[in-house]
């Protein structure tokens, strides 16, 4: 009997060694494509890694079945068994999984928008905190994460603000008031709240009020929360210092009146108001990490580019005082690598 057990080992060893063999080599290149992806992340390599793995899972599975000692009818019917559960699972996923990641590809290969950028898509805005081979996470302005298929983006227009972008305000007013005065003041709030080449528009002729419409352009997108914010609060305190009125269309108040008479606040004494931090940066944490990260990335490439090319120009010197100053300098290039290495590990580790 034992006889027959180590017989029957011996013929299944191939198999066993192939297969232990697979599983080392398929979780040895895994880990190193994500250890390198994190070192220095790269779009092709965040793609590459899954499908690799994949290929590897595939390749170890055929050889093992190959190397199987049940004789090659039998080889036939498990490798025939094996393409029907792909086929099927491919299949099956094809209008999700797969989907989802042709989609990721596809977003990568355009780059519409990074990390950090603050995009639309349908009823959904916020900034991007994560960009991955089947979703992406955008963290929105009640600093909640929402996960969005990447197939639902390619197949929904998505709008990213830049710098530049305009940042308006509606106000509707009556047909008494004058539209030099209206257009003026809504100017002067629109420079109040920090736009710039402001410019006022004319949107609605009503039955009982005009709607303005007060736009400027915003420099800096990460504020833009609290640039909308300021803006309607400087267009009340400008039309209310010109003592011009602001009240509903469906407004009734019966009173007896002066020609001199507004409906406007009391004017108030103005306290100097505290400098406060943004609220941008505490909504948008996850965001600015992610477009921080982002940004150390390209430097880290950028330095090795440096580094290589230095690396290129002391080889090919042939003067002992150039290539000593060009040691220096590969030196002083190869700490600053080091230290983008760090900083992009911390980042890592918080997250």
């Amino acid at each position: 009997m034992w006889n027959d057990v180590v017989s029957s080992l011996w013929e299944w060893a191939p198999a066993l060694i192939v297969a232990a063999l697979s599983i080392i080599i398929t979780t040895a290149i895994s880990r190193l494509l994500r250890r390198r992806h994190e070192q220095v992340p790269s779009s092709h390599l965040g793609v590459v890694g899954p499908l690799t793995t994949a290929t590897l899972i595939g390749t170890g599975l055929v050889v093992t079945i190959l190397s199987t000692p049940i004789g090659d009818a039998a080889h036939g019917q498990l490798l025939g068994l094996l393409g029907l559960l792909v086929t099927g699972a491919i299949a099956l996923s094809s209008t999700t999984i797969l989907g989802n990641a042709l989609a990721g590809i596809m977003l990568r290969a355009i780059r519409s928008f990074r990390p950090g950028d603050y995009v639309r898509a349908g009823e959904h805005a916020g900034r991007v905190s994560e960009l991955g081979i089947l979703h992406t996470e955008i963290q929105t302005e009640d600093r909640d994460l929402t996960t969005l298929p990447n197939l639902y983006l390619v197949t929904t227009p998505v709008t990213v603000l830049r710098s530049g972008t305009v940042v308006s305000a509606q106000v509707s007013l009556g047909y008494e008031v004058s539209r030099i005065d209206v257009e003026t003041q809504l100017k002067e709030a629109t420079k109040t709240a920090g736009l710039i080449d402001p410019f006022v528009e004319v949107v609605e002729l009503g039955d009982f009020s005009i709607t303005y419409r007060a736009a400027g352009f915003l420099t800096e997108i990460k504020h833009i929360i609290t640039t909308r914010s300021n803006l309607r609060k400087a267009i009340l305190d400008s039309l209310h210092g010109a003592q011009i009125e602001i009240v509903s269309p469906t407004f009734m108040n019966q009173r007896r009146l002066t020609g001199n008479e507004r409906f406007v606040p009391p004017e108030v004494r103005v306290r100097p108001t505290p400098i406060v931090q943004p609220p941008e940066e505490r909504i948008f944490d996850k965001a600015e990490a992610a477009e921080t990260k982002a940004k150390m990335q390209d430097e880290l490439i950028e330095q090795q580019r440096v580094i290589a090319d230095l690396e290129a120009q002391i080889s090919a010197s042939g003067f002992e005082a150039e290539r000593s100053q060009l040691d220096e300098q590969l030196v002083l290039e190869q700490q600053r690598l080091e230290t983008l290495q760090e900083l992009i590990a911390e980042a890592e580790d918080s997250k």
